[in-house]
């Protein structure tokens, strides 16, 4: 997955709460084999008319508020579903982070190993940052994930991640990558275990029974 170190970009305002990951990824986009093409299911019903034409009145589709690389959400953003593919949409779409008051714990989860940042805000600071959505020439928003800061309209907000979240995203590698950094002491570990516990290492060529 991409690295997440210090992004510029806009943001846009999705207040609603309880979003859940069908709106967000509607079931029809779950039939391909693939990751492709993943980012027109996003919000889909939401973004687009009956007739497929782009839907005036959503707010990725105002001026302004195209290419958003950032969404404020509202509260438990991300429930119902475990679909990974909410998340695999959001990141083809470009959204990079969300930032609201709480997520659901498995759409956190996967959008932390799969590169889109998740900031959770107290309200006050959520507030803050609400109002500078709104104005379409005032939206570009800086986010370092390395110094944790959220920077707008010459303010700076402080935010706190897990230290998980923080390495996996600035490292820029899948879960498997960051369990592989520590192969030698999985290693180590193997060796103590089985040397303490022979039998149950399998004997090269052996069958099961």
């Amino acid at each position: 997955m991409e690295a997440f170190h210090s992004i510029t970009g806009k943001i846009a305002p999705l207040p609603a709460a309880n979003i859940d990951t069908d709106v967000i990824m509607p079931k029809q986009f779950l039939k391909g084999i693939d990751r492709q093409g993943l980012d027109r299911g996003v919000f889909f019903d939401l973004r687009f008319l009956a007739d497929g034409s782009p839907n005036p009145d959503f707010i990725l589709n105002q001026p302004g508020w195209e290419q958003a690389a950032f969404l404020l959400v509202g509260a438990n953003f991300g429930c119902g579903s475990s679909r990974e593919h909410a998340v695999w949409g959001l990141n083809q779409l470009g959204i990079r982070a969300l930032i609201g008051t709480s997520f659901a714990g498995i759409f956190d989860d996967n959008c932390q190993r799969n590169g889109v940042l998740t900031l959770t805000l107290s309200e006050e600071a959520y507030q803050q940052l609400s109002e500078a959505t709104l104005d379409a020439a005032h939206n570009e928003i800086t986010i370092s994930l390395e110094h944790q800061t959220l920077c707008f309209n010459n303010q700076t907000l402080h935010f706190e991640v897990s230290a998980l979240k923080r390495e996996m995203l600035l490292g820029g590698g899948s879960a498997v990558d960051w369990t592989l950094q520590y192969e030698p002491d999985i290693t180590q570990f193997e060796k103590q275990h089985f040397a303490q516990r022979p039998w149950l290492q399998r004997v090269k060529g052996q069958q099961d029974e």
